[in-house]
C-alpha cells in the first residue's frame, strides 16, 4: 500500500487534474491526502461564505473520490507569488513529514495560473533529494483553462505517463459536478464535457477509453 499526497493550488484542481487516478489509488488500497494551498475564491472579492462553500464542495468531492484527508493551507488566492516561497515550502514539508508519502501529484510548471506555478516550485523544493527521503515518485498533471492557456512554446505539457481511468470516469464526473460553481458551460475549456473529452483524447491516444496524462518529474526505483 502506498501513501499519496496531491498538492494543488485550489479546490477543484485535484479532480480536474487527477480525479480518476485518485479514485483508482483508493480502490487499489492506497491512502490519498490532499493539500490545498488556497481557498480558490478570495481573489474574486467574494464573501467569506463563498470560501466556506468551496471548501464544503471539496469535502463532498473527497467523499466521492474516497480521499482519506485534506488540509487547506489558506495562502492568498491568485497571489501566491506575493509571499515568500519558503513559507509555501515549509507547509508542504510539514505534510510530507506527517504523512510520509511515496507518491506526489502536483501542477505543471508551465500553467498560466501563478498559484499553479508557485505550488509546483514549492513541491520540487520540498522534495529536493535527501538520503532516505520518503517520496519516490513525483508527477505533474494538466488542468484545463490553465495548462493549455499559457504562452505557446513556454514549458509545454508533454505527457509521458498515461493512466487508465476507464473504470473511474463516472466517479470523476460526480466529483466535478460537486464543483458546479467552478465549472463552465461549453464551449468553455473548463466544462465537464471538455474535461471528459480530454480524458477520452488522452485515453484514445494510447489505446484506452479514458486516461489521465502526466509528466514524470522524478521516479526513484
Amino acid at each position: 500500500m502506498n501513501t499519496v499526497l496531491v498538492v494543488v493550488a485550489h479546490p477543484d484542481d485535484e479532480v480536474l487534474g487527477c480525479g480518476g487516478v485518485i479514485a483508482k489509488h483508493i480502490v487499489q488500497g492506497d491512502s490519498v491526502h490532499i493539500l490545498f494551498m488556497t481557498d480558490g475564491v478570495a481573489s474574486r472579492n467574494e464573501s467569506k461564505n463563498n470560501a466556506v462553500e468551496r471548501l464544503a464542495a471539496a469535502q463532498d468531492a473527497a467523499q466521492i473520490l474516497g480521499i482519506n484527508s485534506f488540509v487547506n493551507a489558506d495562502f492568498p488566492d491568485n497571489k501566491m507569488d506575493s509571499i515568500p516561497l519558503l513559507d509555501v515550502v515549509k507547509e508542504i514539508e510539514d505534510q510530507i513529514t506527517q504523512l510520509q508519502p511515496e507518491i506526489i501529484y502536483t501542477h505543471h510548471i508551465g500553467d498560466l495560473n501563478i498559484d499553479h506555478q508557485v505550488t509546483h516550485k514549492a513541491v520540487m523544493t520540498a522534495c529536493r533529494p535527501q538520503p532516505d527521503f520518503c517520496v519516490k515518485e513525483i508527477y505533474a498533471f494538466e488542468v484545463l483553462s490553465s495548462t493549455e492557456w499559457n504562452t505557446p512554446g513556454v514549458e509545454v505539457f508533454s505527457p509521458n505517463v498515461f493512466i487508465d481511468i476507464t473504470d473511474y470516469i463516472d466517479i470523476k464526473k460526480q466529483a466535478l459536478e460537486v464543483y458546479s460553481k467552478e465549472m463552465r458551460q461549453p464551449p468553455h475549456s473548463r466544462s465537464i464535457d471538455n474535461v471528459l473529452r480530454l480524458n477520452t483524447f488522452r485515453g484514445n491516444s494510447v489505446g484506452m477509453k479514458y486516461a489521465e496524462a502526466f509528466m514524470i518529474l522524478r521516479v526513484i526505483r
